[in-house]
């Protein structure tokens, strides 16, 4: 096995210490899994995985106990918010070695995970690594939306969700940090509820960081279950996303955009429509004939035929509701009151 190179070129003598950080909420479903991919990673040096347990309505703190009594290498703390920031936080303030890599609750690492990170952020000199999303569905609904959020269609050209070429990035999916870059730019914001990678990744860029996507880091992921929490999902997701913008003015370009504007289009033109204005109906017919129908039609191949008759639904359904979700942001969201 080769040692991972310094961004001089020079190899390692040994490999550092590294430590799993993982805000859990409600995870009983996948938890067990998660944790067994991360504890059977074929890296050479020394590991340890922190659980930030939320307050859990299920089972989730029996398992992440019993885990823990089964490992010496497994931390459990409290995480009394439950939010992700705050979890991440006081999981990394828990943790004791110089790489922070942080996992979901949902999200399946494979072996050789770890030990790509470190190699990467050593060859390239990056404050933070990352990979692939890959979304992968049990039932037939979770792989419609599987299919929807590795596509084009259903996401834009981000690189952690539909591939590319390794190189420097906005941000990535989960991600491998370095210490010293966390507390340089004083960890996770608490303030940001959903979207706090891309804004933690920001402050990281913006402090001379270096970003580092590598498509050889493939992260299997869960999708939501159902409509509804596929649609709360992005909702939450689009209205925070408006939070970064404001914070972080001139960070919104056309893919963050495109939703909330199709959303606009959608009502305007039905409006329109419906006051006797008959080309106003061009409008979300239009899109959904382009895109959740058209979207189906280029991506489906390969899904089950009652997955393929969902994916338009999923289509329609995140980008209204990222949409809807950026429109409705309020201006105090995200605002501290002293």
């Amino acid at each position: 096995m080769n040692l991972p190179l310094h961004a001089d070129g020079e190899p390692r003598t040994t490999w550092p210490a590294v430590s799993v950080v993982m805000p859990v909420l409600n995870e009983e479903r996948h938890l067990a899994d998660a944790v067994r991919h991360i504890m059977a990673q074929d890296y050479p040096g020394e590991l340890e995985l922190v659980l930030a347990l939320g307050p859990s309505r299920d089972k989730t703190d029996r398992i992440a106990a019993a885990l823990a009594q089964t490992d010496p290498r497994i931390v459990v703390t409290r995480n009394p918010t439950g939010r992700t920031p705050n979890g991440l936080n006081i999981a990394i303030k828990a943790s004791q070695y110089s790489i922070i890599v942080r996992v979901d609750g949902h999200s399946l690492l494979p072996a050789n995970y770890v030990r790509i990170a470190v190699q990467t952020m050593d060859s390239h000199g990056a404050d933070n690594v990352g990979g692939l999303m890959d979304a992968q569905g049990v039932t037939a609904f979770e792989k419609a939306v599987a299919r929807a959020m590795t596509s084009k269609f259903g996401v834009g050209n981000a690189r952690f969700h539909t591939g590319g070429e390794a190189g420097e990035v906005e941000t990535v999916y989960l991600g491998t940090f370095r210490r010293s870059a966390l507390e340089r730019v004083g960890g996770y914001d608490e303030t940001f509820v959903r979207a706090q990678d891309w804004e933690m990744n920001h402050r990281i860029r913006q402090s001379g960081g270096k970003i580092w996507f590598t498509p050889e880091m493939r992260v299997t992921y869960r999708p939501r279950p159902n409509l509804k929490t596929l649609a709360t999902q992005f909702f939450y997701t689009g209205r925070w996303r408006r939070v970064v913008g404001r914070e972080h003015q001139g960070t919104l370009n056309l893919r963050y955009l495109a939703p909330p504007l199709a959303v606009l289009g959608i009502l305007a033109g039905t409006v329109a429509g419906l006051f006797g204005f008959w080309p106003g109906w061009i409008l979300p017919v239009g899109y959904f004939l382009a895109i959740p129908v058209g979207g189906t039609v280029m991506t489906a191949q390969g899904l089950p035929v009652k997955a393929k008759l969902l994916l338009p639904f999923v289509y329609a359904t995140m980008h209204i509701s990222w949409g809807l979700g950026f429109l409705t942001s309020p201006p105090g969201l995200g605002i501290t009151k002293d």
